[in-house]
């Protein structure tokens, strides 16, 4: 029986961990879900492929992040690998390209960072032009509505602390600030 023939051989090679175990064994185990054949070729190739991101990434952080995304890629695709294939040569494609995507990453955050950093720029400075602008508009205003639109929108005073500090009427605050709306509007 073909699965009984199979089922033996796994296990042999299960008990084959106990002593050097090869690259096409660990992936037949691999492909049954064996964790320890996933340590094994962890142990094998986890420098290698450290060292392999270390020539192109600088951040330590970085490096150990691509080494933990080829494994996780490499158990997500374990059904999929050929033990009569160059398993070096597989790991190590898949080592590039996230490499490549991690590069592709940073440069679009880069990007997307300037683009804020150059947005948030521009609105700061038109912030200020309309500030400016508001501030020449009151300067205009009666001195009695200007000191009352001023103790309103930037002492943010209500109406009726500005009324008693001015000793006027609410009404009057009302009024005033009212006109001063009108004429900056206009």
């Amino acid at each position: 029986n073909v699965f009984l023939n199979y089922s033996s051989y796994l296990r042999s090679l299960k008990s084959s961990l106990n002593h050097k175990m090869n690259d096409q064994e660990a992936i037949v185990l691999l492909k049954s879900d064996s964790h320890e054949a996933f340590e094994y070729l962890y142990k094998v190739y986890g420098g290698q492929v450290y060292n392999f991101s270390k020539l192109y990434i600088n951040s330590s952080e970085d490096i150990k992040e691509v080494v933990q995304e080829v494994f996780v890629k490499l158990w997500e695709a374990r059904s999929f690998l050929r033990e009569d294939e160059n398993f070096r040569g597989f790991l190590f494609i898949v080592t590039r390209n996230l490499i490549f995507n991690f590069y592709k990453l940073s440069v679009l955050r880069a990007y997307e960072q300037s683009n804020i950093d150059s947005y948030n720029i521009e609105e700061e400075l038109q912030a200020k032009e309309l500030n400016n602008y508001i501030d020449k508009i009151i300067e205009e205003l009666p001195p009695k509505q200007q000191e009352i639109f001023i103790l309103s929108r930037k002492e943010n005073l209500s109406h009726k602390e500005i009324a008693e500090l001015l000793n006027i009427s609410e009404r009057t605050v009302e009024v005033h600030i009212a006109r001063a709306i009108r004429h900056i509007k206009s």
